[in-house]
């Protein structure tokens, strides 16, 4: 029980960080219309000497590591097999197909700039899956190296932006395309 009550008081500094910043993050989402991942990396950008000290750094890696997964995992969980078995084999095909053709290309698009796999597999697997929240999940699967969190920012970011301006562009675009054809 002793340890289980060290290991809370250990977590708990960088655990209150992190509340902190998902709060703040859906409050400034709401406020402004921003997504919610970009506005908690724009936190998290500010706040990330905290991952570095004493205080606050086991937590917020518990955080990031394990709390995450978890996430990742309920948000999969709103997808069921049922639905998937409802649509019939054509559009799964489909789905798995486009996926890997998408991870295929960031690969090979990876290698040809002479980046990291890693990297392929976090660009390649936001475009393919999810965005923002499957490179989280794949970062936090990948094995751990110095450029880890560099590359995850960069991916996350990058994911996030096109995504805010696709939101922006596409039903610009929409109504120009409609229009031009009245």
């Amino acid at each position: 029980m002793t340890t289980l009550l060290t290991r809370a008081r250990d977590l708990f500094p960088g655990l209150t960080v992190c509340a902190v910043v998902a709060v703040a993050a859906t409050f400034l989402s709401a406020q402004h219309g921003a997504p919610v991942m970009l506005m908690a990396l724009l936190l998290g950008m500010a706040l990330n000497f905290l991952s570095r000290q004493a205080p606050t750094d086991r937590g917020i890696d518990f955080t990031a590591r394990q709390v995450l997964r978890v996430g990742v995992a309920l948000l999969g969980l709103r997808v069921t097999l049922d639905q998937v078995g409802g649509l019939g084999w054509s559009p799964w095909l489909m789905v798995v197909s486009s996926v890997a053709v998408v991870l295929l290309a960031s690969g090979l698009l990876t290698r040809a700039l002479g980046l990291r796999a890693g990297v392929g597999v976090l660009a390649g697997g936001a475009v393919a899956i999810c965005g923002a929240s499957a490179a989280l999940a794949l970062a936090a699967a990948l094995p751990r190296h110095p450029d880890a969190e560099r590359d995850t920012l960069v991916t996350v970011i990058g994911v996030s932006v096109l995504s805010t301006l696709a939101m922006v562009l596409y039903p610009q675009i929409g109504r120009a395309s409609c229009r031009e054809r009245v």
